[in-house]
């Protein structure tokens, strides 16, 4: 993926404990030096057999080490000796599905020069080595109906020979991504080739008519060996930059894995387990997981649903095959991110689009995809995990089977996966956890997540550390926007009688074509220039990030003020966007909105994928089914549109996308005309997910409920009586109402019945050095002071002084207090 910048900073020193030697930093790579551990030689036929199992789908983690993980039974390892049953439904069905497809790309397979299959375009760099996996894993299944057929494995052996000597042969010059030459070719080929068993893959097998006497067998350095070790040298993990970080990495080192494990090299696997050392410490910058949850690849860009998965996915299996052998892994860490990572991400067994990056428009559903695989990750680690760990995450999987869309989780291609999760969800002993409720604020990637009863939102931001939006690829060619304040929210269907009929499920609210059909100016919750764009506007690969650093906010974990300094992508647009999010209702709030481009700017107070009943009354909005929005201020007025948009309409979203038929979807946009040109324009709605009609008019007609404070440029606050709740975004320092910041930053106070208040301070923008906050109010006493801080004065007023280590991350910090008088 060449184009974009790479953080450089390495991390060495997990690799020399783990017994690799590491080139001097700034000398040029060099192979790492390997102290393969004893015992090694004689572990190789175990993990390879342990591959075989749980790559092909035959076998869990627990079955392949004599381990009872989740309840299946044992299993020798032997992909051939399955731990469900396939002569069973939904099994037999799948396994002879895989067969039959095998079975046509055995018998149509043509190998002539420049071609493996007529109608499929070479070297297809995805198609054909899937296609060649796809027939191994047939063969090595049981039940396919092709099980061990001898045309069957002669095929893939052919078709790999065959792709080796046009096209992935050493010494050929690597065209296009690097990614397929490094990682998504070799991956395959060599998985392809264990499943159907290494004494497969030779001359004598392959047949010398189409291959040649050069192939040797593998076992001895052959052909498919030799091209690995050129596209995929060990120097690609001497260090841990540019292409080989995060997910990267540990692909590369799946790649070795499997380059040993065929070619009975322990040194090759040794390196393989212990060059994923640096993927598992936090970082501060660049690729990798961040304490906050945060998940970054391509340096800018939040990925938990597209590289983070995969990652995920990449160790599950990497724990399963490795344990117990003397290249166990040793990473409890990689624990911590299920939990802390990626289920604030997945609701109800769908992964949200703000963390899926390239990947939203590559096809309708892509988000369920994506859910399905953390949910298989998650259960395949879990048989590596405590377990308490384990049993937690069980609770988890069930509660997104249960509540999502019936069958939907279970829909899928690999028996393994269907049998662990139709083991959890017919034991009666793990309970179905129900969807959290809370804030999780994630200021490392600019993302936050908030849950409450009966309906959960998302936002979407940028800054001076996160990407407007990535493409690549020829995909998402439009995505300009989604940073851009973007708020994604989910309700229950409430018995809405348009959800059934048209698929408006909310959970496929975003899935159902909505990146297809969407208008791309007008994604909601977004304040954007009217000014037209070009495709791939702003640079590839997440290079377009705006200037500047507050973005982020402060929560106590059930209540959030989140804020975004917003600049429009090739436009002079510039804003403050706040969000405050309460147990019913987002407050939005948006400030100090200029522009000079000569064209119009925009605020999109929503744009719902539906054909539902819209009712607007002056202050207030209903879309049935869906929720309410009030404009308290009853000045701005709120313009619609109803329209059917198509996919042609909507324009290109990926250049290679799966489903190139039109489609058509019904919108209702919702929006605020801040004019061409505004100089300091601002707004203010109220969004209530799930809201009746009848509440959402109550909400109106009741101004006082939530106070507006502040909405300029320099501070943006809200004050809620009912809860107790003042929450304020200091762009600059100054004083709203009863709190005065020294600089900027964020603050909320909750004051409880109890006579205790908790205040809870952030620095967004990471420069904080010392930071003093007096709120004006009679306090008696702390009950609990943060660490950071340092200095506190009681009485007539609350002073707090907060001293900020370096490198503060934007994490919020609470004191507790204790009020004096009413």
């Amino acid at each position: 993926m060449a184009g974009y910048s790479r953080r450089s900073a390495l991390v060495l020193g997990g690799l020399a404990a783990a017994g690799v030697a590491l080139p001097a930093t700034g000398s040029a790579p060099e192979p790492p030096t390997v102290r393969v551990p004893e015992g090694a030689a004689a572990a190789l036929a175990t993990v390879t057999a342990r591959w075989r199992a749980v790559s092909a789908g035959a076998s869990g983690a627990s079955g392949a080490s004599g381990a009872s993980g989740s309840g299946q039974g044992a299993s020798s390892g032997d992909p051939s000796v399955p731990w469900y049953d396939p002569g069973a439904e939904p099994y037999r069905g799948l396994l002879l599905r895989l067969g039959r497809a095998a079975a046509r790309y055995r018998d149509s397979m043509d190998p002539r020069p420049g071609s493996l299959w007529p109608g499929l375009a070479f070297p297809a760099f995805a198609g054909t080595p899937r296609r060649l996996r796809a027939m191994a894993r047939a063969y090595a299944l049981a039940g396919t109906g092709v099980t061990g057929d001898a045309a069957l494995g002669a095929a893939v052996a052919t078709g790999i020979g065959h792709y080796l000597r046009q096209v992935y042969a050493a010494g050929a010059e690597p065209a296009g991504n690097w990614w397929h030459w490094r990682i998504g070719v070799p991956k395959s080929l060599l998985d392809a080739a264990l499943l159907i068993g290494p004494e497969r893959v030779g001359p004598e097998r392959m047949g010398p008519k189409l291959i040649g006497p050069e192939l040797i067998d593998p076992r001895e350095a052959g052909a498919l060996l030799r091209a690995v070790d050129h596209f995929v040298p060990e120097t690609v993990l001497a260090r841990y930059a540019g292409n080989s970080t995060g997910a990267n990495r540990v692909d590369l080192c799946l790649v070795m894995l499997l380059r040993g494990l065929l070619g009975g090299d322990a040194r090759k696997v040794t390196l393989a387990a212990a060059a994923l050392t640096p993927v598992f410490p936090y970082v501060t910058e660049g690729d990798g997981f961040y304490r906050d949850g945060s998940f970054i690849q391509h340096s800018t860009v939040p990925y938990q649903g597209g590289y983070g998965v995969s990652l995920l996915s990449g160790l599950a299996t990497l724990f399963a095959v490795l344990r117990g052998t003397p290249w166990q892994l040793d990473a409890p860490v990689v624990f911590e991110w299920v939990m802390g990572s990626f289920a604030p991400f997945v609701r109800d067994g769908f992964c949200m689009d703000l963390v899926r990056g390239r990947g939203i428009g590559r096809r309708p559903y892509g988000d369920h995809d994506k859910g399905r695989e953390i949910a298989a990750a998650v259960l395949l680690l879990g048989e590596s995990a405590p377990a308490a760990d384990r049993a937690r995450w069980q609770a988890m999987v069930k509660g997104w089977a249960r509540r999502g869309v019936p069958g939907r989780l279970l829909d899928t291609d690999d028996p393994a996966f269907h049998a662990r999760l139709s083991a959890v969800l017919a034991d009666e002993t793990i309970p179905a956890a129900d969807e959290p409720s809370g804030h999780r604020l994630m200021p490392s990637s600019a993302r936050a997540v908030h849950r409450r009863p009966g309906w959960c939102a998302a936002l979407s931001m940028s800054s001076d550390r996160v990407a407007h939006y990535e493409h690549g690829n020829g995909e998402n060619l439009r995505g300009w926007h989604t940073g851009s304040g973007m708020l994604y929210w989910w309700a229950d269907d409430h018995g809405d009688p348009h959800a059934n009929r048209q698929g408006d499920h909310h959970a496929d609210h975003y899935s159902d074509a909505f990146w297809q059909t969407v208008d791309p100016y007008r994604l909601p919750g977004t304040t954007v220039s009217a000014r037209r764009l070009p495709d791939g506007a702003g640079g590839a690969w997440g290079e377009a990030r705006p200037p500047w650093r507050w973005v982020g906010g402060v929560t106590d974990g059930r209540y959030a003020g989140v804020g975004q300094h917003l600049s429009g992508l090739e436009s002079s647009l510039e804003a403050v966007k706040s969000w405050f999010f309460l147990d019913d209702a987002v407050l939005c709030l948006g400030a100090g909105i200029t522009a000079d481009d000569g064209t119009a700017v925009e605020t999109v107070v929503d744009n719902r994928r539906t054909a539902a009943p819209l009712t607007v009354a002056g202050a207030w909005a209903h879309l049935e089914g869906h929720g309410g929005y009030v404009l308290p201020d009853g000045t701005a007025a709120l313009h619609v549109r109803r329209e059917r948009r198509t996919s042609e309409a909507a324009g290109p979203v990926s250049r290679d996308a799966v489903s190139r038929d039109a489609v058509a979807r019904d919108y209702v946009t919702l929006w605020l005309d801040h004019g061409v040109d505004p100089a300091g324009a601002d707004y203010v709605y109220h969004l209530l997910p799930g809201a009746t009609a009848a509440y959402t008019r109550a909400r109106a007609a009741d101004p006082g409920w939530a106070r507006v404070l502040a909405n300029t440029a320099g501070q943006q606050g809200v004050h809620v009586p009912s809860l107790g709740l003042t929450a304020v975004n200091f762009w600059v320092a100054g004083t709203v109402g009863a709190l005065t910041a020294s600089a900027p930053c964020a603050v909320l106070i909750v004051a409880r019945p109890d006579g205790t208040a908790t205040l809870s301070v952030a620095d967004p923008r990471r420069d904080l050095d010392i930071l003093t906050v007096t709120w004006n109010r009679p306090v008696a006493a702390v009950l609990h002071r943060d660490p950071l801080v340092t200095g506190v004065t009681t009485g007539a007023a609350l002073t707090l002084v907060h001293e900020w280590p370096t490198g503060g991350a934007g994490a919020s910090h609470t004191t507790t207090i204790r009020v004096a008088g009413p």
